[in-house]
C-alpha cells in the first residue's frame, strides 16, 4: 500500500512541475526576464505572440510590425498592468479591447498608424494612469466618449498627431487627469475650438509644454500662432454663431411650425365649410316651413 502511495505522489509532484513550468514558458523570439515580463521589443513581429503566461504583469511588443490587437487579447490577462505597442502598425483599435483588463496602469499606443479612437475603446479602464496616443500622424478623431471611464487617468499624451479640433468634454469626463500633451496637433483656431481654448486657459497648469507649445491656425490668412498670444477676445464673435446642430434645430423647428400651421389652418378652413354648409342647410328648412 505504501508504495503505491509514494507513487502516486511522485506523480502528482511529476504533473504540478511540468504545469508550472509550461505556465512559465516563454513566447518563441522573446525574452522573459522574470516570471511575469514578456520582452518581444523589436523582433520583426507581424502579430501578437501566442501562448504568454496568463499570470504576465509586463508584456512589451514595442518596435514590431503588428498590425491588430485582437479582441479577445486581455481577457485572460487579468494581472496585466503594463502594455508597450510603441511603434507598429496599429491602423485601428475595436471598441472594447482594451477594455477588458481592470488592472491596467500603463499603455502605450504612440508611433502607430491609428487614424480614429472610437468611443469605447477602453471600456471601463479604472485603473489605467498614464495612456500614450502620441506620434499618430494620421489620428484625426477622437470619440466623445473615447474616455468614459478612465476614472484615474493622470497623463494623457496626443501630441503630434493630425487632430484640429477635439471635443471638450473629452477632457471634462477625466477627473483625475494632471498632465496633458497636444502640441504639435494641426489645430485649427474657428469657433469650434473656441471652448477647447477656454479650458485650455483654466487647466494650462496640466499642459507639460505650456500653451506656448501649442498653435493653431487662422480661418483668415491660415497663419500658425501660440495660442499663449490669444486671449478669449479672440473668439468673441464665435458667442453668438451657430453650430451645425443649432442649425438643424432651427430648420426642424421652422418645419415643424410650417406644419402646424398647415394643418391648423387646413382644419380652421374644414370647420368654417362644415358651419357654412350647416347654416344654410338650417335657413333651407326654415324657408320650406314657411313656405
Amino acid at each position: 500500500m505504501l508504495p503505491c502511495i509514494n507513487w502516486l505522489q511522485s506523480f502528482l509532484a511529476l504533473i504540478s512541475i511540468t504545469l508550472l513550468t509550461q505556465g512559465h514558458n516563454c513566447p518563441s523570439s522573446c525574452l522573459c526576464p522574470d516570471h511575469h515580463t514578456v520582452d518581444c521589443t523589436g523582433q520583426g513581429l507581424t502579430r501578437v505572440p501566442d501562448y504568454i503566461p496568463l499570470d504576465v504583469r509586463r508584456i512589451l511588443l514595442s518596435n514590431n510590425w503588428i498590425p491588430w490587437i485582437p479582441s479577445d487579447f486581455l481577457v485572460l490577462y487579468s494581472d496585466l498592468v503594463y502594455l508597450d505597442l510603441r511603434n507598429n502598425s496599429l491602423s485601428r483599435l475595436d471598441p472594447g479591447t482594451l477594455g477588458t483588463s481592470s488592472r491596467l496602469v500603463f499603455l502605450d499606443l504612440g508611433r502607430n498608424n491609428l487614424t480614429e479612437i472610437p468611443s469605447g475603446t477602453f471600456g471601463e479602464s479604472r485603473s489605467l494612469i498614464k495612456l500614450r496616443l502620441g506620434n499618430n500622424p494620421h489620428l484625426n478623431m477622437v470619440g466623445r466618449d473615447a474616455f468614459t471611464g478612465l476614472t484615474s487617468l493622470r497623463e494623457l499624451e496626443l501630441e503630434k498627431n493630425g487632430l484640429t479640433h477635439l471635443d471638450v468634454s473629452i477632457l471634462e469626463s477625466l477627473p483625475s487627469l494632471r498632465m496633458l500633451r497636444l502640441e504639435g496637433n494641426p489645430w485649427f483656431c474657428s469657433c469650434h475650438f473656441a471652448k477647447l481654448f477656454v479650458w485650455l486657459m483654466e487647466n494650462r497648469h496640466k499642459l507639460l509644454e505650456g500653451m506656448e507649445g501649442i498653435e493653431c491656425s487662422l480661418p483668415l490668412d491660415g497663419r500658425h500662432v501660440p495660442l499663449s498670444l490669444l486671449s478669449e477676445d479672440s473668439f468673441r464673435e464665435c458667442s453668438g454663431a451657430l453650430t451645425l446642430t443649432d442649425y438643424l434645430i432651427v430648420i426642424f423647428s421652422g418645419i415643424s411650425v410650417s406644419v402646424a400651421a398647415i394643418m391648423a389652418s387646413f382644419f380652421l378652413a374644414s370647420t368654417v365649410h362644415c358651419f357654412q354648409r350647416l347654416s344654410k342647410g338650417s335657413k333651407g328648412d326654415e324657408e320650406e316651413g314657411n313656405g
